[in-house]
């Protein structure tokens, strides 16, 4: 069970991460109302700590499931120093500052879960790291094409027909 710290440093991963996705669409369109906003960012939070929580399950049941595996416990958690530097995730997440700052912050923490992996699953550390990287994109694969399409239904919801 994760203690207190390390759920309230996740959650406020979420949020920064949130944040750092919604400030420049609230930049850009300055009409958005503050209910909307704050709902977008409730949301947002909830999705990118749900994604923060299950980076290393995720990673840890991929080396579960390689044919060398040889699990000899409970899937890794996070600790508090590991999740920390995911609060720097909406600094670096803006677009001004780049994607690539945002992806070298994701492979150190990153980095940082091969060795729990490794040691848990029985997996080498190569193949853990592979596990690791494997689960990193597959997760933020599936919350970019989510919110993608959630983004695409909500422009054509508001889109309207002029006579």
């Amino acid at each position: 069970m994760p203690s207190a710290v390390v759920v309230a440093l996740v959650l406020l991963a979420g949020l920064s991460e949130a944040a750092g996705r919604i400030l420049p669409l609230v930049a850009r369109r300055p009409r958005v109302s503050p209910p909307v906003v704050a709902g977008l960012l409730l949301t947002g939070t909830a999705v990118e700590s749900a994604v923060v929580a299950l980076w290393p399950l995720t990673a840890f049941t991929l080396a579960e499931l390689l044919p060398d595996a040889t699990a000899s416990g409970a899937a890794p958690g996070w600790t508090a120093g590991q999740v920390a530097p995911m609060l720097l995730g909406a600094v670096i997440a803006f677009p001004l500052l780049g994607p690539a700052l945002h992806l070298m912050l994701l492979t150190g923490v990153g980095a940082q879960l091969v060795g729990p992996v490794a040691a848990a699953s029985g997996v080498g550390g190569w193949t853990a790291a592979a596990c690791v990287a494997a689960a990193g994109v597959g997760l933020a694969a599936a919350v970019e094409a989510v919110r993608r399409l959630v983004g695409r239904i909500g422009t054509t919801g508001t889109r309207r027909r002029t006579a």
